[in-house]
């Protein structure tokens, strides 16, 4: 038995009898035993495979995926180098990698298919290629395979496309238009879609830079709402079978598509800081808002706020968006451009306050500092009856999204190594986290310094337990042995 799968079974065996103690009646679970994972929200039928059809895994936004990933014993390193930035990694279930990166000459957003089977070759990896007419710097950044493996994506011209992918007779794949959505008549000139994910019913929202939230429902008509003067959306956006969460620049909303027109649930603000933080791209939240809890899997929706100096988690209920806690993380001062990891009662944030960002998108304005030290720093806080409550909290310099995967119980970040005061010469390094305390379990260093910045993108956990993990120059295939 590998000492991957040996650590594995140690892991299951153990949560096992965390939980038959629990169950009989042997008092709370044991210090350090893994957390039990609640049931994950109903799958959407309008996406592709859990886990693996969205940035952050689901139509949630949990970072959560059951696919277990490499764990901890030796790993193998596979560099996919397409000269680009690659902050969109999916696979559908035929098995094969997505892509959505931006290149570094003329920074064009080009879909890359990759097929994981076959050996990682310098600058020919991909099976075929497909450029998307240039938006902003955050536009198009987010998009979703459907159920039919195609990618669903908005591009510069204010066009929603669905991409699919096949063989030509003579055997070559080429990636092809199947659907085209016009939507100029609800994204302004000048605008971009920062946000996209479908609901329960197969209306694909949207959500743009300016402040428009719209859906296109399953006829191909577009409904929108242009929100208050000065509301801008700067990250994705999120569904659940209650509604579809967006988290504005001044607030977090819910909306629902009724009657045919898009409709606000709830609208909570909250603290949005007197200034853009170093380490965030906009002022206010940098979350995608996440949907999580214990008994639907979407009870609960969760953003980190931009108060200064130091940010609060944010959690409310789903239904009503009645607040159920609001609890300061990540230290003072501190912030987060990252989604957090919901799952059943827990949540985790990942500080990215410093984090040395070469770019912001148009009009985000100065960081107040103009920059700080990167110290990161992890937090877990689980709901409780009364509220919320902090469970660990550590000092992992996280240069990525973490994914928390049920499959195996652990953790998968990349993590930034050097000082506080980020240089060039900084190196990184693949690292397995355990959720119950959040001990670093192992690292593994990643080659090379800048060429190899992850730059606080997101990861993914394929089918086969590889972690692939996109930087500003390609991709990684990180492989346990």
């Amino acid at each position: 038995m590998s000492r991957r799968h040996a650590a594995r079974r140690a892991r299951t065996v153990g949560t096992v009898l965390a939980v038959l103690l629990a169950v009989l009646g042997c008092g709370t679970l044991p210090a350090g035993a893994a957390p039990q994972w609640g049931p994950p929200a109903a799958p959407n039928p309008f996406l592709g495979p859990a886990g693996t059809s969205t940035m952050h895994g689901d139509a949630g936004s949990t970072d959560v995926t059951p696919l277990p990933g490499p764990g901890i014993g030796p790993l193998t390193l596979s560099a996919y180098p397409l000269v680009s930035a690659c902050p969109t990694l999916l696979q559908g279930s035929d098995r094969l990698v997505v892509a959505l990166c931006t290149s570094v000459a003329g920074q064009v957003p080009t879909v890359h298919l990759i097929d994981p089977a076959a050996p990682a070759a310098p600058f020919g990896a991909s099976l075929a290629t497909f450029a998307l007419a240039k938006g902003s710097l955050l536009g198009g950044v987010y998009a979703f395979l459907d159920n039919d493996n195609r990618l669903v994506a908005v591009d510069g011209n204010r066009q929603l496309l669905r991409l699919g992918h096949s063989r030509d007779p003579d055997g070559r794949w080429r990636i092809t238009v199947d659907s085209r959505v016009d939507l100029s008549g609800s994204v302004p000139p000048g605008d971009n879609v920062t946000g996209l994910t479908p609901d329960w019913q197969g209306n694909v929202w949207f959500a743009t830079g300016g402040g428009v939230v719209g859906a296109v429902d399953r006829a191909g008509v577009a409904h929108s709402l242009p929100l208050a003067a000065g509301e801008q959306v700067q990250n994705s956006i999120s569904t659940s079978p209650a509604g579809t969460a967006v988290a504005t620049t001044h607030a977090l909303y819910q909306f629902t598509l009724r009657d045919g027109a898009v409709r606000v649930d709830w609208r909570r603000d909250y603290d949005r800081g007197p200034d853009r933080k170093p380490g965030q791209l906009s002022r206010g939240t940098g979350s995608t808002p996440s949907y999580f809890g214990p008994s639907t899997g979407s009870d609960f929706v969760a953003i980190v706020d931009n108060a200064d100096p130091q940010v609060s988690l944010r959690v409310f209920r789903a239904d009503s968006g009645d607040e159920i806690c609001s609890l300061p993380v990540l230290g003072n001062p501190g912030g987060s451009e990252n989604s957090p990891i919901g799952i059943a009662n827990s949540v985790y944030v990942a500080g990215t306050y410093g984090y040395p960002y070469p770019a912001v998108p148009d009009g985000a304005g100065p960081a107040v500092p103009t920059n700080a030290p990167f110290t990161g720093g992890m937090t877990r806080v689980d709901i409780d009856p009364i509220g919320c409550h902090q469970v660990w909290s550590n000092d992992v310099r996280s240069a990525a999204v973490p994914h928390l995967s049920t499959g195996d119980g652990l953790l998968y970040t990349v993590i930034r190594q050097g000082f506080d005061v980020t240089t060039p010469l900084d190196g990184f390094s693949f690292a397995v986290i355990d959720p119950a305390d959040g001990s670093v379990e192992h690292t593994s260093p990643l080659p090379g310094t800048a060429v190899n910045d992850t730059l606080q993108m997101s990861g993914l956990v394929t089918d086969t337990g590889d972690f692939w993990q996109g930087t500003v120059t390609g991709i990684l295939r990180i492989r346990g042995e």
